[in-house]
């Protein structure tokens, strides 16, 4: 407009709408466009101060994160020491030196790259099902292939050893093998210390790894991004697994479920590098690179304890039943994820699917046949005795409902329990069903179904039998009660 269309600053400035001197500026400087420039501001009042701030500052940057003074506190310090300037000189100078110190508040994330078979990345995330129509928080553990991304997801009451370690066999039989390496966080499960950069690992964890021959590799503290693949697989599963409620009448119907998602979804999803293959074609790819599956690791936890007078070991909160005859023995308890077994010099003495609720007895009422001969009576009222009969087959509701005509029908009816123990449930159902239809009931005669080396007494089943068969016509009794 000046120079071309001869036009006066005034008459550019008013049709502009821009002040006389910004068009006289533009006219002068011969530009196009012109920025702000930053001028430092000098501190006249900090000069002095600056030495003792700097030093201030190194020393704080040396405390744990959660010691550290705040500016704030850092000029508060330069007060006492004499300075008379403003908080803001301060702030800026505690600001400039974080920034390039200590990164505080801009963390930097390195992208990483695995080869295929490489390694895979483990992780926990708490998540709500709906289990047996009441909803419930559960532990998730999820482990992610970190080449193909393909990953599987399971439920467990929670976090503890046991359930890490079934969760590794589940995952390597559901990927039919393992990578070289597994990427973790530092939890307590599978570390028992951290020393500088090593790692102490559990003994048990340290065995299974060494069973799927694959190295642990332990992530720095509080660093979640050395492992953001399986990270960020806690949030996408929350969204597409868990949402709406999952439904099932147990665990292992909620895992099977969670088994046909994760299958699912790596075959419906585009891989984010491979963007032309699905994941679940890159992971048939990685598969051939996998350590080949060496069968599941025998995970548990030992504990030793005694048996209690009332023949039961703790485990936890809760109590379980082993056989009478071990009360005030020393034994072993092989904690696994879903069950508890107790030893005895390298027998197994009892067995019970594990409890996740708290302070509960669990009872096995066949532990306790044998004092049963000695108090009868406690099979009326006995604690482990109230589900017996709901346990058993039907045969010997109707054997003990025969027995209670019998002086000695509750004596009988342990004896035939006592079998049990000695040659298996079957067995004893077998032999009670063959005494009900030959028409007898009594334990004698049960026994000897059970031992056909002793042979039967005739009378044991044929005493309900008339001896002669009735001659006379009883029918005048009729014809009598029809006179009267």
């Amino acid at each position: 407009m000046y120079y071309v269309e001869g036009k006066g600053i005034r008459t550019i400035a008013r049709a502009l709408n821009i002040s006389k001197n910004t068009v006289k500026k533009v006219i002068r400087c011969d530009k196009t466009k012109f920025e702000l420039t930053q001028h430092s501001r000098k501190k006249p009042a900090l000069e002095n101060h600056l030495g003792i701030l700097h030093q201030l500052l190194e020393e704080n940057s040396k405390e744990p994160l959660r010691r550290r003074m705040t500016a704030r506190k850092l000029y508060q310090q330069l007060q006492a020491s004499g300075y008379k300037g403003s908080y803001e000189s301060v702030n800026l100078v505690t600001r400039k030196f974080r920034r390039e110190r200590e990164a505080k508040g801009k963390q930097v994330f390195i992208p990483l790259d695995f080869e295929s078979g490489e390694a895979f990345q483990f992780d926990w995330g708490e998540e709500e099902i709906n289990l047996n129509e009441k909803i419930i928080r559960v532990k998730a553990a999820r482990i992610k292939l970190c080449y193909s991304r393909h990953s599987l997801v399971v439920v467990y009451p929670n976090e503890q050893l046991e359930m890490v370690m079934a969760a590794h066999a589940e995952a390597f039989k559901f990927f039919e093998g393992c990578c070289r390496k597994g990427i973790y966080d530092n939890m307590k499960t599978a570390v028992s210390k951290i020393l500088g950069t090593e790692r102490k690992l559990n003994e048990q964890f340290a065995q299974m790894a060494s069973h799927y021959l694959f190295e642990p590799s332990m992530c720095n503290p509080a660093s979640g991004w050395e492992k953001g693949r399986v990270e960020k697989q806690v949030g996408d599963t929350r969204r597409n697994f868990f949402t709406p409620i999952l439904k099932g009448k147990s665990y292992e119907d909620i895992n099977l479920q969670l088994r046909e998602m994760c299958l699912a979804w790596s075959r419906s999803h585009k891989h984010p590098e491979f963007k032309d293959r699905t994941i679940f074609e890159v992971y048939e790819e990685e598969r051939e690179h996998l350590i080949k599956y060496r069968g599941e690791f025998e995970g548990y936890k030992l504990y030793p304890t005694v048996v209690s007078p009332l023949s039961l070991v703790q485990y936890d909160t809760n109590m379980y039943s082993v056989p009478c005859e071990y009360v005030g023995v020393a034994v072993n308890i092989k904690s696994y994820a879903w069950k508890v077994v107790t030893f005895h010099e390298g027998k197994v003495i009892s067995q019970h699917n594990r409890c996740f609720l708290r302070h509960q007895k669990i009872y096995n009422p066949l532990h306790y046949l044998p004092v049963l001969e000695r108090k009868p009576g406690a099979l009326r009222n006995g604690l482990p005795f109230k589900e017996l009969m709901s346990s058993l087959p039907e045969i010997f509701t109707k054997i003990r409902n025969k027995l209670e005509s019998y002086e000695d029908g509750g004596k009988q009816f342990i004896i035939i329990l006592s079998f049990i123990n000695k040659l298996g449930l079957e067995k004893v159902t077998h032999a009670c069903c063959r005494a009900i239809n030959a028409g007898g009931c009594s334990a004698k005669l049960v026994e000897q179904y059970l031992y056909p080396s002793i042979p039967i007494e005739e009378e044991e089943y044929k005493f309900i039998e008339l001896k002669t068969q009735p001659d006379d016509d009883c029918s005048i009794y009729s014809k009598l009660y029809l006179k009267s």
